[in-house]
């Protein structure tokens, strides 16, 4: 399925943001409108006067980010109405008004501009209304400002600010206001706009929301007699984790039993899966520290994510091949035609040497490589070895190479076995590894900024399976051959390495990643001052 290639993209993200009120509102009952054509509809109204449209934003300066794209609407148009016909208001212009009134659905926070101009408009609307172009102008506008909002997110400069690279899909929202009118149930959902996943976030955001409003998020204590929980303890403690896996939906049932029975086994287990902690039936502080989290940073975590799904293209999912990374989960996911075909534990870039979120095309797979050290790491490790050691380069099997250093290939070369290439700006690669005990770590940001893989040999094995020339028994051969050796893909693969905090997977469970990059807070930031 396409939604199981969706679930690591970008994969991939606990943070602490100053309160901000989630209260769900009630959905109100929309009226279906009928369909309508651009044009056809409106024929029965003559075209305003075109300078009304620079008086209007003169008169609502809180609008005016969007004039440019109201003025190339109206030109394209000639100056017809859209919301408007001969019997008055069109229900479609109620569609987006709802939807309006609802953009927390849709994990914003934001103030509507001239709401009390846009409630007026439609609370007092009536049948065989008169057109009127200031309020055909006052919904044009609204109806940017909320495609910007739930459609694109923040802008690219701010993005990039925020250190993603990944590309994004550019979009004619003049343009998309057709398939709208055409079409008023993609204003409810577009996968061919937003990527899916967003969707899937949207449902727990409700599901969240709803336990936050049932009020049912007590703290829970760990006895003082008690470091850990193991199966068959009994403790008061196990009943109130035994109430929070069950609001959480890790356990069917509550039976408020307080011993550590084979069910709760099972749902810490899951729990523990679900959160990015290390599998252990025994119940740590550290476990309990993350069931302790607030629902209301939780909420928060959910809505920065549904935000960075803007950022995603969705026709990434139509890719034949895709490789993704999600820098949080510590985990690779290649997949074909849709469906995951393997996964990895990956080791990330430490804090100081961050992976950089960003995409490129797989073009080649180097067997048995040399390592060219980085001009900083010679600076910074290597120099001040050898200063400490003249036999420092032989005893890591490293020589002089073209004015710099490079490591000979072999077991014990730093790419390990194999590095796989998608030429970019940053100088980042997966490769093998020697040190692989890293990837049972549960933290795993160890690297300078490449990305080193946990199953390099079956990721070989998987790009060049429809490849006759090279078996499995060819490609061990030439791993271990000692001498450097390349190959080109004869179908370029795109990598994709994203950074996503909270996930949903195909059975609709969420997942939750510590913010390994302190990236989340920054982004809320951003979201909820806008």
């Amino acid at each position: 399925m396409r939604k199981s290639l969706l679930l690591l993209i970008l994969f991939i993200f606990s943070f602490s943001f100053s309160s901000i009120s989630c209260k769900k509102k009630e959905d109100p009952v929309l009226k279906l409108p009928h369909k309508i054509s651009a044009f056809n509809k409106v024929k029965s109204l003559s075209p305003f006067d075109s300078t009304l449209v620079s008086s209007f934003f003169i008169k609502h300066p809180k609008l005016q980010k969007y004039q440019e794209e109201t003025t190339e609407l109206y030109r394209k148009r000639n100056y017809q109405y859209i919301w408007f016909d001969s019997k008055g208001i069109l229900e479609v212009s109620h569609l987006l008004y709802n939807k309006l009134n609802n953009m927390e659905d849709e994990g914003i926070k934001a103030a509507i501009p001239y709401k009390e101009n846009l409630d007026a408009l439609f609370q007092n609307a009536t049948e065989n209304q008169s057109a009127n172009v200031n309020d055909e102008l006052l919904i044009t506008s609204l109806y940017f400002f909320y495609t910007h909002k739930v459609l694109k997110g923040i802008d690219d400069k701010k993005i990039a600010e925020l250190g993603w690279y990944l590309p994004r899909k550019k979009q004619s929202y003049v343009n998309y206001l057709d398939s709208i009118i055409t079409n008023p149930s993609l204003i409810d959902k577009n996968e061919k706009e937003v990527l899916n996943e967003y969707y899937s976030l949207k449902e727990v955001l409700h599901k969240y929301r709803k336990i936050q409003k049932n009020n049912s998020w007590n703290p829970i204590e760990l006895d003082s007699s008690r470091t850990s929980l193991k199966p068959g303890d009994s403790s008061q403690t196990i009943a109130q984790i035994r109430q929070r896996l069950f609001i959480l939906e890790d356990i069917a049932a509550d039976s408020k039993s307080t011993l550590y029975d084979d069910t709760l086994s099972v749902g810490i287990l899951k729990y523990q899966k679900r959160n990015g902690i290390k599998e252990n039936q025994t119940i740590t502080q550290k476990t309990i520290a993350s069931l302790n989290v607030p629902i209301e940073n939780r909420i928060k975590t959910i809505m920065v994510n549904m935000e960075r799904c803007r950022w995603i293209d969705a026709d990434v999912a139509k890719a034949p091949e895709l490789i993704v990374v999600n820098i949080p989960s510590y985990r690779l996911t290649f997949f074909k035609e849709g469906k995951p075909v393997l996964t990895s534990n990956v080791v990330v870039g430490k804090d100081m040497n961050k992976t950089v979120i960003f995409s490129a095309d797989m073009r080649y797979i180097v067997f048995s490589p040399y390592w060219n050290v980085p001009k900083s790491i010679i600076a910074k490790e290597i120099k001040p070895g050898i200063a400490k050691n003249p036999n420092y380069l032989s005893k890591h099997n490293m020589e002089r190479y073209n004015g710099g250093i490079r490591q000979k290939p072999g077991p014990k070369n730093s790419l390990g076995l194999v590095k796989f290439l998608f030429p970019n700006n940053n100088s980042i690669y997966l490769h093998d590894t020697p040190s692989k005990n890293l990837f049972d770590e549960e933290k795993r940001a160890f690297s300078h900024g490449c990305i080193r893989v946990a199953k390099p040999v079956e990721l070989a094995n998987e790009i060049l399976k429809n490849d006759k020339n090279w078996t499995p028994e060819k490609i061990d051969a030439a791993m271990h051959k000692g001498k450097e050796s390349w190959y080109t893909l004869k179908n370029k693969i795109p990598v994709y390495i994203g950074y996503f905090t909270a996930w949903v997977d195909n059975e609709g469970v969420i997942h939750f990643y510590d913010d390994v990059y302190q990236r989340d807070d920054r982004l809320a930031t951003m979201l909820f001052e806008e």
